[in-house]
């Protein structure tokens, strides 16, 4: 016996902000939109959610569709719910935050974008629908989350200096940290592996690289270790 519902029902989105870490900015990836509403206008990449697919199956799809992005950092931040948030029709998103290494990521327009660029967080441009509430508020989870998780290394390359990872965190938090107690607390976490290897062409003194071991990380936590930054 089939079943049909009497009421009307929302449509259901899923939107996407990426982040990316570059020359000491934070940067959002853009989309600018090919189709109305709000055509030619900067927004962030998203689309409808198919029958037949899962929230985060629709924000991999779409990622991939609309920029070209496959295989990154990839979690659920809120779901956006106004009545009037879009014009064509009652419509609720999802909205998702994803981080990315900038240097492993070749962006490209696809499907209904016509471009695709990113822009640093002080100097965004006009966003359609709500999406600018929703960078904010997935500014302000990347802010708390990087604090208590190693998130942040999703940012970096996978061979990184301490200046860098130091600078890192001082971008996301928006102040400046102790050099001195950041090294001693990061290290102490024992969960950065010290290369035989420095920087390779630079001005400065090469400094030495560093990778984060995230397989320790996660038999540490399973022992109930705590990151905080």
């Amino acid at each position: 016996m089939s079943h049909t519902y009497e009421y009307p029902r929302p449509a259901l989105t899923v939107d996407c902000v990426v982040f990316g870490l570059d020359e000491g900015e934070l940067e959002v990836l853009l989309i600018r939109r090919g189709l109305e509403p709000f055509a030619g206008r900067w927004a962030l990449p998203g689309g409808f959610v198919h029958i037949d697919e899962t929230l985060e199956h629709a924000a991999r799809r779409e990622l991939e569709e609309e920029t070209g992005l496959r295989r990154v950092f990839l979690e659920q931040l809120y779901s956006f719910s106004a009545v009037d948030r879009d014009p064509r029709e009652r419509v609720v998103t999802v909205a998702y935050y994803a981080l990315v290494k900038l240097s492993d990521h070749k962006v490209r327009a696809a499907t209904d974008a016509t471009d695709a660029a990113w822009f640093a967080l002080s100097d965004l441009p006009e966003l359609g629908f709500d999406h600018a509430q929703i960078v904010e508020l997935a500014l302000e989870r990347l802010e708390g989350k990087v604090r208590y998780q190693p998130i942040g290394f999703e940012l970096l390359p996978r061979k990184f200096t301490l200046t860098q990872l130091q600078r890192m965190y001082e971008i996301i938090l928006d102040r400046p940290l102790d050099k001195r107690n950041f090294r001693k607390k990061i290290l102490g976490m024992d969960l950065l592996v010290e290369l035989d290897e420095v920087q390779k062409d630079v001005a400065h003194r090469a400094a030495r690289l560093y990778k984060f071991d995230d397989r320790r990380y996660r038999k540490l936590v399973k022992q109930g270790f705590s990151f905080e930054i």
